[in-house]
């Protein structure tokens, strides 16, 4: 019997914090650091691929506490292989730091 490892649909990536100047910051655009992109032409791939920051709250609704909150991949941010994205709702600033998940779809293949 061979066993076999579950496979991830996702990349891995963290949430930098939000698009800003010295004074101005823009909420709605996050910055994002995708786990494995050292340049910016290693960012082509993922643009326009969804996002998902998964967070558990307090309280249960519909038998769960973990919640999400969708957004996109827009553009690459500078040369390093970070990636700026919008999400529905702008991310709380608790998330900085925190994990995300870069899927893998739609295609543009």
């Amino acid at each position: 019997m061979v066993q076999t490892r579950p496979h991830r649909l996702y990349a891995k990536g963290r949430v930098l914090g939000y698009q800003r100047a010295k004074h101005n910051v823009k909420e709605h655009t996050s910055l994002l650091q995708i786990e494995g992109l050292r340049t910016a032409e290693d960012t082509d791939f993922y643009l326009g691929k969804r996002v998902a920051y998964v967070y558990k709250a307090k309280r249960i609704i519909d038998g769960s506490r973990i919640r999400v909150i969708w957004g996109r991949v827009t553009r690459s941010h500078g040369t390093n292989g970070v990636v700026r994205a919008k999400f529905r709702h702008n991310l709380p600033p608790k998330s900085f730091g925190a994990s995300i998940r870069i899927m893998l779809y739609p295609s543009r293949v």
